[in-house]
């Protein structure tokens, strides 16, 4: 046997994973799906569960052009409080059953979650209201 010959096979010398550079660490961490979605209920034939309806606007792969997704999720709702058309948030939980992953939980109605309901009025819309009216008696 020749000790140039291809076939006589050197033991492979032991290399070590080099470390990574930060911008390749950054891209093998895992991406958690959302915890909580905003949806409306749709159906509420099941006992103790709700299908809601969540959209989101997702860019289309050709064109690019943002369109509407609509998937429906069945959530819990232990009480049976909801009725269709209500609009609940979903908070995702331990698997309830085999299609049941998320809680459903009331949100209060559009128009009073606006800020400037939220917010007490401005000192001088009390003070025009509070201030001894100026006409003679």
């Amino acid at each position: 046997m020749l000790l140039g010959s291809p076939f006589v096979a050197s033991p492979p010398a032991l290399q070590l994973p080099l470390p990574l550079p930060a911008s390749r660490r950054a891209a093998r961490l895992r991406i958690e799906a959302a915890k909580q979605l905003t949806g409306r209920v749709v159906t509420t034939k099941a006992d103790k569960t709700v299908g809601v309806e969540v959209v989101r606007l997702a860019p289309h792969p050709k064109y690019k052009r943002r369109e509407r997704i609509k998937k429906k999720y069945q959530a819990h709702d232990p009480d049976n409080q909801f009725k269709v058309g209500d609009v609940v948030e979903l908070r995702r939980s331990r698997p309830i059953s085999k299609t049941k992953h998320f809680v459903a939980i009331p949100l209060p109605p559009r128009d009073t979650r606006r800020k400037s309901q939220l917010l007490p009025p401005l000192q001088s819309e009390d003070a025009g209201d509070d201030a001894p009216s100026s006409t003679p008696e």
